[in-house]
């Protein structure tokens, strides 16, 4: 009986595949630091800077002016709001244009489309993520915030706050490449979602009918599952992770979709 030889050549390629994705996508996020940061002055710090002066700043003026967070630490409840909301803002906002700007180098058989945004969004998680660290250092120092409570739902939270707005920022990418006017739209639209998104509330605050309507918000339960994390059995949180989850699925794969369709409607910065 013969039987036919084991091959290695399948996994093989796909861990080449793996490193030549890995180097695309290194490469393209040190040409997307040098061209928005250049090599003078504190270059990439200002990514982690911006949010970190931004939230410090928050935090400190509510803690000042003695706001009440529904006997939450005032510190806390804003960290817990403004560094996922950083996240979501500057994915989703930073995704317009990468495409024209980088549509040069799709003349390079291994870089592609999703490539320029997944390199834009990773540099965005990289800095936010760093400005979340450190604030949160500080105010644990400070004396401002008790420990997070369960790290795993901290960052569950994160996780799909910067998967959701990764997704979003795909779709944003592409409408701003086929009408101009949702370049301009997307700043407004960002603050009037303010209200609903979870940022100034916790969904136990609402009442019972405006909580079946709040939780029908992705965003939500990303901000759900970070103050679980942040503070734990203290409060009552409302998150469905397989609702989050279905939702960053759905709006990946339209994105997706529509940022290939959008090649041909792209035009040379």
């Amino acid at each position: 009986m013969d039987y036919a030889p084991i091959t290695t050549r399948g996994p093989s390629q796909f861990l080449a595949g793996l490193k030549i994705q890995g180097r695309v996508l290194g490469a393209l996020i040190m040409r997307e630091m040098l061209i928005r940061y250049g090599r003078e002055n504190i270059g990439f710090l200002w990514l982690a800077l911006e949010p970190m002066i931004l939230t410090s700043g928050v935090m400190l003026m509510w803690t000042l002016l003695r706001h009440e967070a529904h006997g939450l630490v005032v510190a806390a409840f804003v960290l817990s709001g403004y560094m996922p909301l950083t996240l979501w803002r500057h994915i989703s906002g930073h995704a317009v244009s990468c495409l024209r700007q980088n549509m040069p180098l799709m003349y390079h058989r291994q870089i592609r489309l999703a490539d320029a945004l997944i390199a834009r969004a990773l540099l965005e998680i990289a800095g936010t993520t760093a400005a979340l660290i450190v604030v949160y250092t500080l105010a644990r120092l400070a004396g401002f915030m008790q420990p997070y409570r369960d790290l795993g739902l901290l960052l569950a939270g994160w996780f799909f706050m910067a998967w959701f707005s990764f997704a979003v920022g795909l779709i944003f990418a592409a409408a701003s490449e086929r009408f101009e006017f949702v370049e301009k739209f997307i700043p407004p639209f960002q603050y009037l979602t303010l209200p609903i998104g979870g940022m100034f509330f916790m969904v136990a605050w609402l009442p019972s009918g405006m909580q079946k309507l709040a939780l029908y918000v992705p965003t939500v339960h990303c901000f759900e599952l970070f103050r679980a994390g942040v503070f734990g059995d203290t409060v009552q949180t409302y998150y469905d992770v397989g609702f989050i989850l279905k939702c960053c699925l759905f709006t990946t794969a339209v994105g997706l979709f529509l940022v290939n369709q959008a090649r041909q409607h792209i035009k040379f910065e």
